[in-house]
Protein backbone atom coordinates (compact mmCIF):
# COMPACT_ATOMS: atom_id res chain seq x y z
CA UNK A 1 0.00 0.00 0.00
CA UNK A 2 1.35 3.58 -0.80
CA UNK A 3 1.24 4.64 2.95
CA UNK A 4 3.69 4.38 5.24
CA UNK A 5 3.22 0.67 7.25
CA UNK A 6 2.82 1.31 11.18
CA UNK A 7 3.58 -1.27 13.30
CA UNK A 8 3.86 -2.39 17.40
CA UNK A 9 7.07 -1.51 18.58
CA UNK A 10 6.71 -4.34 20.89
CA UNK A 11 5.65 -7.88 21.06
CA UNK A 12 4.60 -6.00 25.12
CA UNK A 13 2.63 -3.34 23.64
CA UNK A 14 0.43 -5.30 21.51
CA UNK A 15 -0.21 -7.50 23.86
CA UNK A 16 -1.03 -4.56 26.56
CA UNK A 17 -3.18 -3.06 23.87
CA UNK A 18 -5.11 -5.94 23.78
CA UNK A 19 -5.57 -6.55 27.20
CA UNK A 20 -7.10 -3.03 27.37
CA UNK A 21 -8.92 -4.03 24.40
CA UNK A 22 -10.66 -6.46 25.87
CA UNK A 23 -10.85 -5.51 29.81
CA UNK A 24 -13.51 -2.80 29.71
CA UNK A 25 -16.55 -1.86 31.39
CA UNK A 26 -18.46 -5.10 31.53
CA UNK A 27 -15.00 -6.62 33.01
CA UNK A 28 -16.12 -4.45 36.12
CA UNK A 29 -19.30 -3.73 36.63
CA UNK A 30 -21.10 -6.79 35.03
CA UNK A 31 -19.36 -9.26 35.44
CA UNK A 32 -19.75 -9.45 38.66
CA UNK A 33 -23.24 -8.92 39.24
CA UNK A 34 -23.78 -11.71 36.81
CA UNK A 35 -21.09 -14.17 38.41
CA UNK A 36 -23.35 -13.62 41.91
CA UNK A 37 -26.97 -13.46 40.24
CA UNK A 38 -25.48 -17.60 38.91
CA UNK A 39 -23.85 -19.21 42.00
CA UNK A 40 -20.89 -17.27 41.63
CA UNK A 41 -18.33 -20.52 41.39
CA UNK A 42 -20.42 -22.91 39.15
CA UNK A 43 -20.25 -19.29 36.75
CA UNK A 44 -16.77 -19.35 36.80
CA UNK A 45 -16.55 -22.90 36.09
CA UNK A 46 -18.80 -22.63 32.87
CA UNK A 47 -17.64 -18.72 32.04
CA UNK A 48 -13.78 -20.35 32.09
CA UNK A 49 -14.93 -23.23 29.60
CA UNK A 50 -16.32 -20.60 27.46
CA UNK A 51 -13.14 -18.67 27.07
CA UNK A 52 -11.14 -21.85 25.86
CA UNK A 53 -14.19 -22.84 23.24
CA UNK A 54 -15.10 -19.37 22.10
CA UNK A 55 -13.35 -16.44 23.04
CA UNK A 56 -9.62 -17.56 22.39
CA UNK A 57 -10.44 -19.33 19.17
CA UNK A 58 -12.17 -16.46 17.88
CA UNK A 59 -9.46 -14.18 19.11
CA UNK A 60 -7.20 -15.86 17.23
CA UNK A 61 -9.23 -16.64 13.90
CA UNK A 62 -9.44 -12.76 14.00
CA UNK A 63 -5.71 -12.38 14.31
CA UNK A 64 -5.16 -15.02 11.36
CA UNK A 65 -7.13 -12.36 9.24
CA UNK A 66 -5.50 -9.60 10.01
CA UNK A 67 -2.09 -11.02 9.62
CA UNK A 68 -3.03 -12.41 6.61
CA UNK A 69 -4.58 -9.85 4.60
CA UNK A 70 -2.73 -6.54 6.42
CA UNK A 71 -6.47 -4.99 5.95
CA UNK A 72 -9.18 -3.70 8.11
CA UNK A 73 -12.19 -5.36 8.41
CA UNK A 74 -13.74 -4.42 5.60
CA UNK A 75 -10.94 -4.98 3.05
CA UNK A 76 -10.13 -8.43 5.46
CA UNK A 77 -13.35 -9.91 4.68
CA UNK A 78 -12.72 -9.34 0.54
CA UNK A 79 -9.51 -11.15 0.53
CA UNK A 80 -9.92 -13.67 3.03
CA UNK A 81 -13.48 -14.72 2.69
CA UNK A 82 -14.05 -13.63 -1.37
CA UNK A 83 -15.33 -10.31 -2.42
CA UNK A 84 -18.87 -10.91 -2.38
CA UNK A 85 -18.65 -11.43 1.47
CA UNK A 86 -17.30 -7.68 1.72
CA UNK A 87 -20.27 -6.19 3.26
CA UNK A 88 -19.70 -8.81 6.45
CA UNK A 89 -16.64 -6.77 7.37
CA UNK A 90 -18.78 -3.55 6.54
CA UNK A 91 -21.60 -4.83 9.28
CA UNK A 92 -18.30 -5.78 11.63
CA UNK A 93 -17.07 -2.12 11.12
CA UNK A 94 -20.63 -0.61 11.34
CA UNK A 95 -21.43 -2.77 14.66
CA UNK A 96 -18.57 -1.54 16.35
CA UNK A 97 -18.92 1.69 15.72
CA UNK A 98 -22.21 1.60 16.62
CA UNK A 99 -20.93 0.59 20.34
CA UNK A 100 -18.46 3.30 20.39
CA UNK A 101 -21.32 6.04 19.66
CA UNK A 102 -22.25 5.39 23.50
CA UNK A 103 -19.56 3.90 24.77
CA UNK A 104 -17.83 7.05 25.20
CA UNK A 105 -20.71 8.32 27.09
CA UNK A 106 -20.24 5.56 29.43
CA UNK A 107 -16.76 6.81 29.70
CA UNK A 108 -17.87 10.24 30.10
CA UNK A 109 -20.20 8.78 33.17
CA UNK A 110 -16.67 6.96 35.05
CA UNK A 111 -14.66 10.26 34.48
CA UNK A 112 -17.93 12.50 36.15
CA UNK A 113 -18.03 9.71 39.10
CA UNK A 114 -13.99 9.94 39.63
CA UNK A 115 -14.41 13.55 39.59
CA UNK A 116 -17.23 13.04 42.34
CA UNK A 117 -15.00 10.67 44.37
CA UNK A 118 -12.38 13.42 44.55
CA UNK A 119 -14.10 16.07 45.30
CA UNK A 120 -15.98 14.29 48.39
CA UNK A 121 -19.17 14.29 47.02
CA UNK A 122 -19.79 10.76 48.70
CA UNK A 123 -20.04 11.29 51.82
CA UNK A 124 -20.41 9.36 55.05
CA UNK A 125 -24.05 8.57 56.20
CA UNK A 126 -25.71 9.28 52.48
CA UNK A 127 -28.16 6.38 51.43
CA UNK A 128 -29.31 5.27 48.20
CA UNK A 129 -31.66 7.73 47.95
CA UNK A 130 -29.17 10.54 48.03
CA UNK A 131 -26.91 8.59 45.38
CA UNK A 132 -29.50 7.89 43.28
CA UNK A 133 -30.29 11.32 43.53
CA UNK A 134 -26.75 12.28 42.11
CA UNK A 135 -27.33 10.02 39.66
CA UNK A 136 -30.30 11.31 38.60
CA UNK A 137 -29.31 14.53 38.67
CA UNK A 138 -25.95 14.18 36.54
CA UNK A 139 -28.24 11.52 33.84
CA UNK A 140 -30.97 14.12 33.34
CA UNK A 141 -28.88 16.82 32.25
CA UNK A 142 -27.89 16.94 28.61
CA UNK A 143 -24.92 19.36 28.98
CA UNK A 144 -23.15 17.69 31.52
CA UNK A 145 -23.50 13.92 29.76
CA UNK A 146 -22.80 15.23 26.29
CA UNK A 147 -20.04 17.57 27.98
CA UNK A 148 -18.43 14.63 29.68
CA UNK A 149 -19.14 12.39 26.09
CA UNK A 150 -17.11 15.08 24.42
CA UNK A 151 -14.24 14.75 26.56
CA UNK A 152 -13.87 11.26 26.13
CA UNK A 153 -13.93 11.07 22.05
CA UNK A 154 -11.28 13.79 22.20
CA UNK A 155 -9.41 12.16 25.19
CA UNK A 156 -9.23 8.88 22.96
CA UNK A 157 -8.98 10.73 19.60
CA UNK A 158 -6.07 12.47 20.62
CA UNK A 159 -4.35 8.93 21.28
CA UNK A 160 -5.66 7.26 17.90
CA UNK A 161 -4.50 10.52 16.16
CA UNK A 162 -0.61 9.95 17.15
CA UNK A 163 -1.01 6.68 15.75
CA UNK A 164 0.13 2.99 16.76
CA UNK A 165 3.13 3.30 18.37
CA UNK A 166 3.13 6.79 19.60
CA UNK A 167 -0.25 6.33 20.61
CA UNK A 168 -2.16 3.24 21.08
CA UNK A 169 0.76 1.78 22.30
CA UNK A 170 2.56 4.86 24.92
CA UNK A 171 -0.98 5.01 26.11
CA UNK A 172 -1.64 0.57 26.94
CA UNK A 173 1.53 0.63 28.19
CA UNK A 174 0.69 2.99 31.01
CA UNK A 175 -2.78 2.19 31.26
CA UNK A 176 -2.92 -1.34 31.75
CA UNK A 177 -0.21 -1.79 34.21
CA UNK A 178 -1.86 1.02 36.09
CA UNK A 179 -5.40 -0.33 35.41
CA UNK A 180 -4.00 -3.62 37.22
CA UNK A 181 -2.73 -1.21 40.03
CA UNK A 182 -5.59 0.09 40.76
CA UNK A 183 -7.64 -2.89 40.78
CA UNK A 184 -5.46 -5.04 42.67
CA UNK A 185 -5.23 -1.41 45.46
CA UNK A 186 -9.39 -1.84 45.84
CA UNK A 187 -9.52 -5.47 46.35
CA UNK A 188 -6.58 -5.52 48.59
CA UNK A 189 -9.01 -2.61 50.42
CA UNK A 190 -12.35 -4.82 50.10
CA UNK A 191 -10.79 -7.62 51.54
CA UNK A 192 -9.87 -6.39 54.79
CA UNK A 193 -13.47 -5.27 55.57
CA UNK A 194 -14.97 -6.83 58.16
CA UNK A 195 -17.51 -9.45 56.53
CA UNK A 196 -15.72 -9.87 53.20
CA UNK A 197 -15.14 -13.35 53.29
CA UNK A 198 -18.50 -14.39 53.05
CA UNK A 199 -18.30 -12.37 49.25
CA UNK A 200 -15.23 -14.60 48.57
CA UNK A 201 -16.97 -17.79 49.18
CA UNK A 202 -20.05 -16.97 47.11
CA UNK A 203 -18.17 -16.02 44.45
CA UNK A 204 -15.81 -19.44 44.59
CA UNK A 205 -17.99 -22.02 46.14
CA UNK A 206 -18.15 -24.10 43.15
CA UNK A 207 -21.80 -25.97 44.28
CA UNK A 208 -21.21 -28.04 41.01
CA UNK A 209 -24.89 -29.43 40.92
CA UNK A 210 -25.70 -25.99 39.89
CA UNK A 211 -23.92 -26.60 36.46
CA UNK A 212 -26.75 -28.58 35.49
CA UNK A 213 -28.56 -25.02 35.12
CA UNK A 214 -28.38 -24.25 31.24
CA UNK A 215 -29.03 -20.57 32.16
CA UNK A 216 -25.53 -20.31 34.12
CA UNK A 217 -23.74 -21.51 30.65
CA UNK A 218 -25.41 -19.43 28.42
CA UNK A 219 -25.17 -16.72 30.45
CA UNK A 220 -20.95 -17.56 30.92
CA UNK A 221 -21.00 -18.08 26.89
CA UNK A 222 -22.77 -14.08 27.01
CA UNK A 223 -20.31 -12.94 28.95
CA UNK A 224 -17.26 -14.27 27.43
CA UNK A 225 -18.55 -13.10 24.17
CA UNK A 226 -19.09 -9.68 25.32
CA UNK A 227 -16.08 -9.33 27.13
CA UNK A 228 -13.52 -10.38 25.38
CA UNK A 229 -14.24 -8.58 22.78
CA UNK A 230 -13.58 -11.93 20.07
CA UNK A 231 -15.59 -11.11 16.94
CA UNK A 232 -15.45 -7.87 17.17
CA UNK A 233 -12.70 -6.69 14.61
CA UNK A 234 -10.59 -5.45 17.31
CA UNK A 235 -7.90 -8.05 16.92
CA UNK A 236 -8.37 -8.09 12.83
CA UNK A 237 -7.55 -4.01 13.32
CA UNK A 238 -4.73 -4.73 15.65
CA UNK A 239 -3.02 -7.48 14.07
CA UNK A 240 -2.49 -5.46 10.89
CA UNK A 241 -0.03 -4.12 13.05
CA UNK A 242 1.82 -7.06 13.94
CA UNK A 243 5.59 -8.36 12.68
CA UNK A 244 5.49 -11.16 10.61
CA UNK A 245 7.26 -13.11 13.36
CA UNK A 246 4.03 -13.14 15.44
CA UNK A 247 3.05 -15.98 17.92
CA UNK A 248 -0.57 -15.89 17.32
CA UNK A 249 -1.85 -18.53 19.91
CA UNK A 250 0.28 -17.68 22.53
CA UNK A 251 -1.06 -13.67 22.25
CA UNK A 252 -4.45 -14.79 22.04
CA UNK A 253 -4.04 -16.84 25.08
CA UNK A 254 -2.33 -13.89 26.86
CA UNK A 255 -5.52 -11.55 25.88
CA UNK A 256 -7.84 -14.36 27.44
CA UNK A 257 -6.31 -15.34 30.56
CA UNK A 258 -5.96 -11.14 31.12
CA UNK A 259 -8.88 -10.09 30.38
CA UNK A 260 -10.84 -12.84 33.04
CA UNK A 261 -8.23 -11.83 35.71
CA UNK A 262 -9.59 -8.64 35.24
CA UNK A 263 -12.34 -9.69 35.78
CA UNK A 264 -11.82 -11.60 38.78
CA UNK A 265 -10.39 -8.90 40.89
CA UNK A 266 -13.03 -6.99 40.07
CA UNK A 267 -15.27 -9.01 41.17
CA UNK A 268 -13.27 -10.00 44.32
CA UNK A 269 -13.30 -6.29 44.89
CA UNK A 270 -16.88 -6.06 44.51
CA UNK A 271 -19.11 -8.70 45.86
CA UNK A 272 -16.83 -8.61 48.70
CA UNK A 273 -17.56 -5.24 49.53
CA UNK A 274 -21.15 -5.63 48.83
CA UNK A 275 -21.47 -8.68 51.43
CA UNK A 276 -19.46 -6.55 54.00
CA UNK A 277 -20.94 -3.33 53.48
CA UNK A 278 -24.48 -4.11 53.27
CA UNK A 279 -26.82 -3.85 56.86
CA UNK A 280 -29.24 -6.73 55.27
CA UNK A 281 -29.00 -9.87 52.92
CA UNK A 282 -31.63 -8.14 51.32
CA UNK A 283 -29.81 -4.67 50.41
CA UNK A 284 -26.79 -7.44 49.33
CA UNK A 285 -29.68 -8.84 47.03
CA UNK A 286 -31.11 -5.69 45.84
CA UNK A 287 -27.71 -4.12 44.80
CA UNK A 288 -26.63 -7.42 42.62
CA UNK A 289 -29.97 -7.14 41.20
CA UNK A 290 -30.01 -3.49 40.05
CA UNK A 291 -28.54 -3.50 37.01
CA UNK A 292 -25.22 -2.55 35.76
CA UNK A 293 -25.80 1.13 36.17
CA UNK A 294 -27.43 0.78 39.67
CA UNK A 295 -24.72 -1.32 41.47
CA UNK A 296 -21.81 0.80 40.12
CA UNK A 297 -23.22 4.36 40.47
CA UNK A 298 -26.15 4.32 43.11
CA UNK A 299 -25.14 1.22 45.36
CA UNK A 300 -21.23 1.09 45.30
CA UNK A 301 -21.26 4.35 45.49
CA UNK A 302 -23.19 4.49 48.73
CA UNK A 303 -21.38 1.43 50.01
CA UNK A 304 -18.35 3.28 49.66
CA UNK A 305 -19.38 5.65 51.99
CA UNK A 306 -19.54 3.64 55.05
CA UNK A 307 -15.99 2.59 55.56
CA UNK A 308 -13.27 4.38 56.43
CA UNK A 309 -11.02 6.09 53.59
CA UNK A 310 -14.33 5.09 51.26
CA UNK A 311 -13.51 8.37 49.61
CA UNK A 312 -10.33 7.37 48.33
CA UNK A 313 -11.46 3.71 47.62
CA UNK A 314 -14.30 5.20 45.41
CA UNK A 315 -11.72 6.85 43.60
CA UNK A 316 -9.95 4.24 42.93
CA UNK A 317 -12.68 2.39 41.66
CA UNK A 318 -14.03 4.87 39.58
CA UNK A 319 -10.79 5.83 37.79
CA UNK A 320 -10.14 2.27 37.10
CA UNK A 321 -13.80 2.23 35.30
CA UNK A 322 -12.43 5.22 33.77
CA UNK A 323 -9.00 3.82 32.32
CA UNK A 324 -10.91 -0.28 31.52
CA UNK A 325 -13.61 2.36 28.75
CA UNK A 326 -10.71 4.32 27.40
CA UNK A 327 -8.45 1.27 26.73
CA UNK A 328 -11.43 -0.36 25.04
CA UNK A 329 -12.86 2.20 23.19
CA UNK A 330 -9.49 3.31 21.51
CA UNK A 331 -9.77 -0.56 19.22
CA UNK A 332 -13.81 1.01 18.36
CA UNK A 333 -12.08 4.33 16.88
CA UNK A 334 -9.30 2.40 15.32
CA UNK A 335 -11.68 -0.09 13.66
CA UNK A 336 -13.18 2.79 11.85
CA UNK A 337 -9.91 4.52 11.03
CA UNK A 338 -8.10 1.57 9.50
CA UNK A 339 -10.93 1.04 7.53
CA UNK A 340 -10.75 4.64 6.19
CA UNK A 341 -7.11 4.05 6.09
CA UNK A 342 -7.71 1.27 3.15
CA UNK A 343 -9.71 3.68 1.41
CA UNK A 344 -6.68 5.79 0.39
CA UNK A 345 -7.45 8.49 3.79
CA UNK A 346 -4.65 9.62 6.15
CA UNK A 347 -4.47 8.51 9.41
CA UNK A 348 -4.92 12.64 11.18
CA UNK A 349 -7.81 13.11 8.62
CA UNK A 350 -9.80 9.49 9.17
CA UNK A 351 -9.28 10.09 12.89
CA UNK A 352 -11.23 13.40 13.22
CA UNK A 353 -13.52 12.16 10.97
CA UNK A 354 -14.03 9.04 13.19
CA UNK A 355 -14.10 11.32 16.04
CA UNK A 356 -16.61 14.05 14.87
CA UNK A 357 -18.79 11.24 13.47
CA UNK A 358 -19.23 9.46 16.79
CA UNK A 359 -19.18 12.69 18.94
CA UNK A 360 -22.31 13.52 17.01
CA UNK A 361 -23.82 10.18 16.51
CA UNK A 362 -23.54 9.39 20.28
CA UNK A 363 -25.10 12.55 21.87
CA UNK A 364 -28.74 10.74 21.32
CA UNK A 365 -27.56 8.38 24.05
CA UNK A 366 -25.67 10.84 26.09
CA UNK A 367 -29.12 12.81 26.23
CA UNK A 368 -31.39 10.08 26.60
CA UNK A 369 -30.89 6.88 29.03
CA UNK A 370 -33.66 4.58 26.98
CA UNK A 371 -31.76 4.79 23.54
CA UNK A 372 -28.24 4.55 25.29
CA UNK A 373 -29.84 1.12 26.73
CA UNK A 374 -31.29 0.10 23.35
CA UNK A 375 -27.90 0.66 21.43
CA UNK A 376 -26.48 -1.85 24.15
CA UNK A 377 -29.20 -4.16 23.37
CA UNK A 378 -29.39 -3.93 19.88
CA UNK A 379 -25.14 -4.32 19.43
CA UNK A 380 -24.65 -6.28 22.04
CA UNK A 381 -26.23 -9.39 19.98
CA UNK A 382 -24.84 -7.78 16.59
CA UNK A 383 -21.59 -8.83 18.16
CA UNK A 384 -22.77 -12.08 18.78
CA UNK A 385 -23.56 -11.75 14.51
CA UNK A 386 -19.86 -10.50 14.03
CA UNK A 387 -18.39 -13.58 15.53
CA UNK A 388 -20.52 -15.71 13.11
CA UNK A 389 -19.37 -13.97 10.57
CA UNK A 390 -15.78 -14.35 11.35
CA UNK A 391 -16.12 -18.15 11.81
CA UNK A 392 -17.82 -18.43 8.69
CA UNK A 393 -14.58 -16.44 6.68
CA UNK A 394 -12.71 -19.08 8.49
CA UNK A 395 -14.16 -22.19 7.53
CA UNK A 396 -14.20 -20.75 3.74
CA UNK A 397 -10.79 -20.33 3.68
CA UNK A 398 -10.43 -23.55 5.29
CA UNK A 399 -9.89 -23.92 9.24
CA UNK A 400 -6.79 -26.55 8.99
CA UNK A 401 -5.02 -24.76 6.75
CA UNK A 402 -5.28 -21.63 8.45
CA UNK A 403 -4.59 -23.44 11.77
CA UNK A 404 -1.39 -25.34 9.80
CA UNK A 405 -0.05 -22.29 8.08
CA UNK A 406 -0.74 -19.34 9.67
CA UNK A 407 -1.35 -20.12 13.52
CA UNK A 408 1.44 -23.23 13.77
CA UNK A 409 4.13 -21.29 12.25
CA UNK A 410 8.12 -22.37 13.32
CA UNK A 411 8.57 -19.51 15.36
CA UNK A 412 5.22 -19.76 17.03
CA UNK A 413 5.95 -20.85 21.58
CA UNK A 414 2.29 -22.16 21.30
CA UNK A 415 1.34 -25.09 19.03
CA UNK A 416 -2.61 -24.72 18.65
CA UNK A 417 -4.21 -28.39 18.24
CA UNK A 418 -6.96 -29.65 16.16
CA UNK A 419 -9.30 -28.43 19.05
CA UNK A 420 -9.40 -25.11 17.33
CA UNK A 421 -10.71 -26.59 14.47
CA UNK A 422 -13.19 -27.87 16.09
CA UNK A 423 -14.37 -25.10 18.26
CA UNK A 424 -14.74 -22.70 15.27
CA UNK A 425 -16.63 -25.36 13.70
CA UNK A 426 -18.93 -25.53 16.72
CA UNK A 427 -19.53 -21.68 16.78
CA UNK A 428 -22.89 -21.77 14.80
CA UNK A 429 -24.54 -24.09 17.05
CA UNK A 430 -22.97 -21.94 19.95
CA UNK A 431 -24.66 -18.55 18.07
CA UNK A 432 -28.07 -20.16 17.33
CA UNK A 433 -28.64 -21.14 21.06
CA UNK A 434 -27.32 -18.08 22.61
CA UNK A 435 -28.92 -15.71 19.89
CA UNK A 436 -32.09 -17.42 19.96
CA UNK A 437 -32.22 -17.51 24.32
CA UNK A 438 -31.53 -13.28 23.70
CA UNK A 439 -34.45 -13.01 20.92
CA UNK A 440 -36.58 -15.27 22.79
CA UNK A 441 -36.46 -13.01 26.26
CA UNK A 442 -37.15 -9.96 23.77
CA UNK A 443 -40.62 -11.75 22.60
CA UNK A 444 -41.49 -12.26 26.01
CA UNK A 445 -40.38 -8.85 27.64
CA UNK A 446 -42.90 -7.50 25.23
CA UNK A 447 -45.84 -10.02 25.00
CA UNK A 448 -48.17 -8.89 21.96
CA UNK A 449 -45.77 -5.82 21.18
CA UNK A 450 -42.35 -8.22 20.79
CA UNK A 451 -42.63 -6.21 17.21
CA UNK A 452 -42.47 -3.18 17.99
CA UNK A 453 -39.09 -0.89 16.84
CA UNK A 454 -39.39 1.21 18.63
CA UNK A 455 -38.70 -0.25 21.80
CA UNK A 456 -36.08 -0.31 24.26
CA UNK A 457 -35.46 -4.34 24.17
CA UNK A 458 -37.97 -5.62 21.88
CA UNK A 459 -37.40 -8.50 19.05
CA UNK A 460 -38.46 -5.79 16.58
CA UNK A 461 -36.11 -3.02 17.38
CA UNK A 462 -33.01 -5.35 16.57
CA UNK A 463 -34.70 -6.68 13.59
CA UNK A 464 -35.35 -3.38 12.49
CA UNK A 465 -31.53 -1.98 13.11
CA UNK A 466 -30.26 -5.34 11.90
CA UNK A 467 -31.94 -4.79 7.89
CA UNK A 468 -30.73 -1.61 7.48
CA UNK A 469 -27.50 -2.63 8.39
CA UNK A 470 -27.22 -5.51 6.34
CA UNK A 471 -29.12 -3.60 3.32
CA UNK A 472 -26.29 -0.95 3.27
CA UNK A 473 -23.81 -3.62 3.49
CA UNK A 474 -25.06 -5.54 0.49
CA UNK A 475 -25.97 -2.33 -1.32
CA UNK A 476 -22.07 -0.94 -1.33
CA UNK A 477 -20.84 -4.14 -1.06
CA UNK A 478 -19.25 -4.21 -4.67
CA UNK A 479 -18.50 -0.16 -4.10
CA UNK A 480 -16.07 -1.16 -0.99
CA UNK A 481 -14.79 -3.95 -2.29
CA UNK A 482 -13.01 -1.63 -5.55
CA UNK A 483 -12.67 1.23 -2.91
CA UNK A 484 -10.46 -1.14 -0.43
CA UNK A 485 -6.43 -0.78 -1.44
CA UNK A 486 -4.52 -3.86 -1.72
CA UNK A 487 -3.63 -5.87 1.12
CA UNK A 488 -0.42 -8.38 1.76
CA UNK A 489 -0.27 -12.00 1.87
CA UNK A 490 1.36 -13.20 5.25
CA UNK A 491 4.76 -14.20 3.57
CA UNK A 492 5.06 -10.26 2.89
CA UNK A 493 7.96 -9.43 5.13
CA UNK A 494 6.77 -5.96 7.09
Amino acid sequence: MSQKKEQWGSRWGFIAASIGMAIGTGNIWRFPRVAAANGGGPFIIAWTIALFVWAIPLLMGEMVMGRKTGLGTIGAFRDFAGRKYTWMGTWIAVVCLGIMFYYSVVMGWCVKYFTLALSGAFQPGMDTVATEAIWNTFTTNPAETISFHFVSMLFAGFIIYRGVTNGIEKASKIMIPTLFFLLIAAVIRSLTLPGAAQGLEYLFNPRLEMLANYRIWLEAFTQAAWSTGAGWGFIITYAVYTKQKEDIGGNCLIMGFGDNLGALIAGMTVLPAIYALSPTQEFASQALASGNTGITFIYLAQLFTEMPGGRWLAAIFFGSMAIAALSSLLPMIEVGVRNLMDMGFERKKSTLLIILFGFLLGIPSAYSLNILDNQDFVWGIGLLVSGLFVAFALMKYGLEKARTTIINTEWADFKIGAWWSTCIRLFPVFFVVITGWWLWQAITWYPGEWWKPFEVFSFGTVIFQFAIVIVFGLLTNNWLANKVGKGRDITERL
